[in-house]
């Protein structure tokens, strides 16, 4: 099976490679953390890395489960190092080993060992690790495939741009379906086996809750609502006129737990004029946009929002924080803020019709600042269209690292 080339990830660990710090790749399950080391390895040995100077454990295979006491992990790795030359190791999934930063400290005394290592749950990856590695790592927020990196996994190029795109959004960004081959059957299949695992694993043993009826309830209000601005108090009214009775604290513990697991992430709203965060209201995306035909059995509706989703995940990938704009009773899709400044964008399926071209337009027009301004859709253009000074770009294009506000 071939490997996707992660072009950004490889760039980070390159960037860090030989340094005296940790490197962290933090990221939902099955996005290709694994993947990465594998081709990181074999561009260490292609420079010359002896194969013996490579040290890999990955937590999740049995063969390694006398390794998850992080005594015996010093112990394993301690026995293999070279103390004249640099030593690599990899380590996969480390949030099965308690205390492993213990382990992990004392590797990071010595001067000939450059560590990295994985992890899948979000709250363990940050704000633990924050605590127990404080100034000693460097983290990579790793998700699955882009739309670039999907297309270039495709054994064919005789597919349209868009007929990529309906792959992308239906049988999902996770490395494996992109290049398996597989029918639709058998990825619905891998696509809940992973779902499954992140709920139970992740979530519900993360939150301490057995409940998980009403965890389902959450995500599948959460997918049918991709792009809306909502409230924990919003989900537990409508859970609760429905027949499930719960409140707003449970809700927002729950939307916790899926955070963590990286299975959605969270908008917050963003005053445009104002330039700080709101506290009320937020959208919620899926990791992957295929989980929503999964959960709530959609074949093509709301694909506005769908591409919304897609465009959300696509700033991430870009290195971008992400917002929710909110002007003047009018709402940007998307505030991207880098160290260099904002960028905003409208995201619309296509605007064609003036009327709605007019209404995409304003609220970009509303920013009184000089931040570069985009309208994507997924209209065919010829050539760049500029309506004082916001640009419309075809988002497959703008996709693909073919457009002007690429990075």
């Amino acid at each position: 099976m071939n490997l996707i080339a992660r072009p950004y990830e490889m760039a980070f660990l390159n960037r860090h490679k030989n340094r005296h710090i940790i490197k962290v790749i933090s990221g939902v399950r099955r996005c290709g953390k694994s993947t990465l080391f594998t081709l990181f390895k074999e561009e260490l040995i292609s420079e010359g890395v002896d194969q013996e100077r490579i040290i890999s454990v990955n937590f999740e295979d049995l063969a390694y489960e006398d390794l998850t006491e992080y005594h015996s992990l010093y112990r394993y790795l301690t026995d293999r190092l070279d103390k004249n030359c640099m030593n690599y190791i990899f380590l996969d999934e480390i949030q099965h080993v308690p205390n492993f930063e213990k382990a992990v400290d004392s590797l990071f005394l010595l001067d000939y060992v450059d560590i990295y290592i994985t992890g899948s749950n979000g709250y363990f990856m940050s704000t633990e690790l924050a605590t127990l590695l404080s100034g000693r790592y460097v983290e990579l927020k790793m998700l699955p495939l882009s739309f670039r990196e999907f297309c270039s996994g495709l054994s064919t190029d005789q597919l349209s741009n868009a007929q990529k795109y309906e792959l992308y959004i239906r049988n999902s960004s996770f490395p494996y379906l992109a290049v398996a081959g597989l029918s639709y059957a058998e990825i619905r299949d891998y696509l809940t086996g992973i779902y499954n695992t992140i709920i139970v694993k992740d979530t519900l043993t993360r939150i301490g809750s057995a409940d998980i009826a009403l965890l389902e309830k959450i995500m599948k209000y959460l997918s049918a609502n991709i792009g809306t601005l909502i409230s924990p108090n919003k989900i537990a009214n409508t859970l609760t006129s429905s027949g499930r009775r719960t409140d707003n604290k449970t809700v927002e513990k729950f939307l916790h737990g899926l955070k963590d697991s990286l299975l959605i992430y969270q908008a917050d709203r963003y005053d445009v004029r104002g330039k700080n965060l709101l506290k009320t209201n937020s959208k919620f995306y899926l990791v992957d946009p295929a989980f929503r035909r999964l959960l709530i059995n959609d074949t093509g509706g709301d694909t506005g929002h769908l591409l919304e989703n897609v465009v959300y995940l696509e700033l991430l990938h870009r290195g971008y924080r992400v917002y929710v704009g909110q002007i003047a009773g009018a709402e940007v899709d998307f505030v991207a803020e880098t160290s260099d400044g904002l960028v905003y964008y409208q995201v619309a399926e296509t605007t064609l019709d003036h009327k709605v071209l007019e209404r995409e337009l304003k609220p970009l027009r509303s920013i009184p600042d000089q931040y570069p301004k985009y309208l994507l859709t997924l209209d065919e253009i010829s050539a760049e269209a500029d309506y004082n000074g916001i640009r419309k770009e075809n988002v497959l294009s703008w996709l693909l690292g073919s457009c002007s506000n690429s990075v």
